[in-house]
């Protein structure tokens, strides 16, 4: 097992500088993979600027202050991935993880009540021993006896304090979904088409609210909300991907009004 990560090799979107150090802080294994993660380490000390050092993080997450899914964490590389909820007692805020339209992680911070849950994509539908049936969600949850008819790809909406499933998003034409994989990663839209072919990967086409549309492989598409209204907050930009062109001339406009 490796237990050092260099600099370099580090994921593009977590926007280490290069000159910063040889090494990145290497996530623990947990619910989301290495690449497809942000450690704690991170986002205290480079995106939430709460630490200057890889020491003062260690010394904020060991006073049990930094709480992932309503749980504490004490590991300072725990990875958290898409829809965590990651919540600061002392600080009274909460944020969860989503990306931007550039395909890199945002902490959107989000009210007190929209922290209490979270959405979950189901990864994999089984029967176990003694014929008990469960589904496994993308952060890695088993959760046993689940209503017949929640199916893969479905989206469930989980009450972190319980773990158990409030409701599901059935995964249909028509419902608002956002890209967490491939060169959209990040865009939000309307799931309008589903294209199947045996043997290779299933494409599905999306409309955002621009009117731009876009196709992806389906394991890239995640519902976020039933029709066009999402269940959770979305970042600024509501997932409307820009042309270079559009971005400029909004830069140039933020840089008249400021002067």
């Amino acid at each position: 097992l490796k237990k050092h990560l260099k600099r370099l090799n580090a994921p593009r979107h977590w926007m280490l500088d290069k000159l910063g150090g040889a090494f990145a802080p290497k996530p623990s294994p947990g619910p989301h993979k290495e690449r497809e993660c942000l450690p704690l380490a991170v986002i205290l000390r480079n995106r939430l600027k709460y630490a200057l050092t890889y020491r003062e993080v260690n010394a904020i997450v060991m006073q049990r202050l930094i709480a992932v899914d309503a749980k504490i964490r004490t590991d300072k590389t725990f990875p958290a991935g898409f829809m965590d909820v990651i919540s600061i007692a002392k600080t009274d805020e909460n944020f969860r993880l989503l990306y931007d339209t550039k395909g890199r992680f945002t902490l959107h911070r989000i009210t007190p009540d929209e922290a209490k849950y979270k959405l979950c994509r189901v990864r994999a539908q089984r029967v176990g021993d003694r014929g008990i049936p469960y589904i496994v969600t993308n952060d890695g949850r088993t959760i046993r006896y689940p209503d017949p008819v929640i199916k893969v790809n479905d989206t469930v909406k989980i009450d972190l304090e319980t773990g158990k499933v409030v409701e599901h998003i059935r995964f249909d034409i028509g419902n608002i979904c956002m890209v967490t994989g491939g060169r959209n990663r990040g865009r939000v839209g309307v799931m309008e088409h589903r294209e199947r072919h045996k043997g290779s990967f299933d494409i599905c086409h999306v409309k955002d609210a621009a009117g731009h549309q876009f196709a992806t492989r389906l394991t890239n598409v995640f519902l976020v909300g039933q029709g066009a209204k999402p269940w959770v907050s979305l970042p600024k930009g509501r997932g409307i991907k820009l042309s270079i062109v559009d971005e400029m001339r909004k830069a140039r406009a933020a840089a008249k009004t400021a002067a």
